[in-house]
């Protein structure tokens, strides 16, 4: 047999066409089928995806008390540095303040002024309130002349 000879036969254009057309039929029939369903479902993405998401209502949710937790901290701290300035300046301008600090945090005394601890009484375990009076727990400082 010999190549050369044989006649390669094609299809008529008609043929051809008929699968193409039979495809883009079907493809249209599948979207008009199924339009309804992927809109819901692409729909349905993007609703969990706002809420759900990086940026979605929880994130912002979870940000916001974040943002708040941060806000009543800073309150706090804000309201501890008015009460230090406070101190600050009243021990500045007050002597008996700076008296009563020098006294009870350094134990100092004035000139010709003793000063005895008295170590703090040991509670007892007794439950009928029979305890001895306690002793105050400042430093004592008595006059001697």
């Amino acid at each position: 047999m010999n190549l050369r000879h044989q006649k390669i036969s094609r299809p008529a254009p008609e043929a051809v066409d008929a699968p193409l057309q039979s495809f883009l039929e079907q493809l249209g029939q599948f979207w008009r089928r199924n339009v309804m369903w992927i809109l819901f479902a692409g729909l349905g993405l993007l609703v969990l995806q706002d809420v759900f998401g990086l940026h979605g209502v929880l994130a912002m949710r979870r940000a916001q008390h974040e943002a708040t937790q941060e806000q009543q901290e800073i309150d706090r701290i804000n309201q501890e540095n008015v009460e230090l300035q406070n101190r600050v300046s009243h021990l500045k301008t007050d002597p008996q303040a700076i008296e009563r600090i020098a006294r009870e945090q350094m134990g100092l005394a004035r000139p010709g002024e003793y000063i005895f601890k008295i170590p703090p009484a040991k509670k007892s375990a007794d439950s009928s309130g029979n305890s001895p009076a306690q002793p105050p727990e400042s430093n004592a400082a008595a006059k001697a002349r």
